[in-house]
């Protein structure tokens, strides 16, 4: 232990925020540990509080009331929101960006003016705020060609359009509403070629420590076919990733992106999360988040070592430069999503699963919750990506074995999940 004891609220209610709430327990520095809203597995390792996350005072006076430390903020929603400026002009600590930081997830076009500004490598793009323009551009442009809504549209506002008419279509979602609000502007970027992977920082500021790395599996099917989602899978650490290529990555995007927010006056503290393309002339910027992904916050909270509450309240306090580097299991981590069928699209609630308690009781297994509810002594599904089955292995084949193993103990007809996760 390195601190004294703190209490910690955990804003979200998903499998990220799972994941978190299971690292956070294991921390001698934990006082108690309340999580708003929660899910029946965080349930398992925090206190659920009735909270209403949106509104910034009502968060604020449960802090109070309940001597919180520090917050922690799992979704992007409440930090592009301004919750951590909410609770900073209240004097509680929070672990996640201002609303001015939190723009580099935020805002798809302030986040490529920025790399334009430091020279950061990324696609080429163009950014739009109405469809007749757009549409031009597509048409002169070609395919295939990347069409994106601007702002938060949880993970399904991308459009890899293979040919023109897709992409054309896919402008005329975004303005037709679709996206809601995050429509409101597209960016439309040329396809980089290559293999995807995810790179994760913590910063406080000023200083910037790598954090691990992780390919996620965003296709809804096998083969990586059909539509975009949240992510159907992830494996840690990225095989794609050697260590001198993170380490290229971290010098040409993660620290110019935190360097040049500095600059700005606008300190990003938290999690960056970098997208990147693997190219053949290096590492490229795909896209920032400004949280832990899901799922790959799931497979790197099963190979941290570290204290992962430390390491949180170091970067809210702006000292990691004295923080203890990240350690990791030399193992590998292979999560699959199960979600309810139709997702990304519409989907019917309130099926029941059963067997995650058979799933978790399985040597090197873990089963994280996502969209799901407890009642009557049933669990339920709700959401869209429902469990996240977990497996830790010595290698990838190990894993991804125990992960599969994982899925088979549970009994879900009304969910669906690809096969081919760490192939």
């Amino acid at each position: 232990m390195t601190g004294p004891k703190l209490n910690v609220l955990l804003i979200g209610g998903g499998g990220r925020e799972h994941a978190l709430a299971c690292k956070l327990a294991q921390s001698p520095r934990l006082g108690r540990l309340h999580a708003a809203p929660g899910n029946p597995g965080i349930a398992q390792h925090a206190e659920l509080v009735a909270l209403d996350i949106a509104d910034h005072a009502d968060v604020v006076a449960f802090c109070r009331s309940a001597g919180i430390g520090l917050v922690v903020i799992g979704p992007e929603g409440p930090l592009v929101a301004g919750l951590t400026d909410a609770l900073a002009d209240a004097g509680i600590a929070a672990f996640g960006p201002s609303r001015a930081a939190a723009a580099l997830e935020g805002s798809k076009g302030f986040t490529k003016a920025l790399c334009d500004e430091a020279g950061i490598p990324t696609a080429r793009y163009a950014r739009f705020h109405d469809a007749a323009a757009a549409r031009t551009y597509v048409t002169a442009e070609g395919a295939p060609i990347v069409v994106k809504a601007d702002g938060l549209a949880a993970g399904k506002g991308v459009v890899v359009a293979e040919t023109v008419e897709e992409a054309l279509a896919a402008v005329d979602a975004c303005f037709s509403g679709e996206f809601g609000s995050a429509g409101a502007a597209v960016v439309v970027e040329e396809k980089m070629t290559g293999v995807e992977a995810s790179l994760f920082a913590l910063s406080d500021g000023a200083t910037v420590i790598p954090f691990g790395t992780a390919q996620d599996y965003k296709r809804a099917f096998d083969g990586d076919t059909g539509p975009n989602t949240g992510g159907m899978g992830a494996i840690s650490p990225a095989p794609a990733l050697s260590a001198d290529l993170a380490e290229t990555a971290m010098a040409t995007i993660v620290r110019p992106a935190i360097a040049a927010m500095r600059a700005r006056g606008t300190p990003f503290r938290g999690v960056l999360y970098a997208g990147l393309m693997l190219t053949a002339d290096g590492p490229k910027l795909v896209e920032f988040n400004v949280r832990f992904g899901d799922p790959e916050c799931q497979v790197l909270m099963r190979r941290l070592e570290s204290d992962l509450l430390d390491l949180l309240d170091a970067a809210a306090h702006g000292r990691l430069a004295s923080a203890a580097s990240p350690a990791w299991r030399d193992e590998t981590a292979v999560t699959v999503v199960m979600a309810a069928k139709g997702y990304p699209g519409a989907i019917a609630k309130g099926s029941v699963i059963r067997g995650v308690e058979r799933a978790n009781a399985l040597p090197g297994v873990t089963v994280f919750q996502a969209g799901t509810a407890g009642g009557n002594g049933a669990l339920t599904a709700t959401g869209g990506r429902v469990l996240a089955v977990t497996g830790t292995g010595t290698d990838t084949a190990a894993a991804r074995r125990l992960a599969y193993e994982g899925v088979a103990a549970i009994a879900w007809p009304e969910g669906f999940y690809r096969r081919d996760i760490g192939l």
